[in-house]
């Protein structure tokens, strides 16, 4: 499966990531010890950090995945956060960041449910599903709002070394294609 480069919301725009992109993702959020706090990354320490995670954004696109989006405001282009996909058999699995200063604007919400639209759309996915802590309140509403159920909590699931260096339990999400 591969992705469009470019996908488009009301307010949002999605599209492949390009070298020139470390620099707003090293300042509007990989540095950010709040907004990094949940992710599997150390926040970055300068956008050397940046430029190698573009590099393996290239990979990704250049393969079978992941594929990672920036979003961009469509009214300036303003980078404001980032989504990727990471396909596998008949499932997507979605994971996400977006800057502190564009958080409770809806934009998220309205980014995870385009992206498992479109892929939900796919004739061989059946399922998109995404997980997040136990204690990231806000990111399991985003879930939620996109139309994910919580379908039960994975134990030590997975590391967010910001937060600890053993793995963490975590809820798991998905929306699956509804059989006729």
């Amino acid at each position: 499966m591969k992705p469009p480069a470019t996908i488009e919301t009301v307010r949002l725009r999605l599209r492949s990531p390009v070298i020139e992109d470390a620099q707003g993702i090293f300042t509007t959020y990989a540095q950010d010890a709040e907004v990094t706090r949940y992710v599997s990354f150390r926040p970055h320490r300068s956008p050397d950090d940046a430029r190698e995670f573009l590099r393996r954004c290239a990979a990704g696109w250049a393969g079978d995945g992941p594929f990672t989006w920036m979003i961009t405001q469509r009214a300036d282009d303003r980078l404001v956060g980032a989504i990727d996909i990471r396909p596998q058999d008949s499932r997507v699995e979605l994971g996400y960041i977006l800057g502190r200063t564009y958080w409770g604007r809806g934009f998220m919400t309205e980014v995870v449910r385009a992206v498992s639209d479109w892929a939900l759309a796919q004739p061989d996915v059946h399922r998109v599903w995404a997980v997040c802590d136990v204690d990231n309140r806000a990111s399991a509403r985003v879930l939620e709002k996109a139309g994910m159920e919580r379908e039960g909590r994975l134990r030590r699931w997975t590391s967010h070394p910001n937060v600890s260096a053993l793995p963490r339990d975590c809820w798991c999400y998905a929306r699956v294609k509804e059989t006729a």
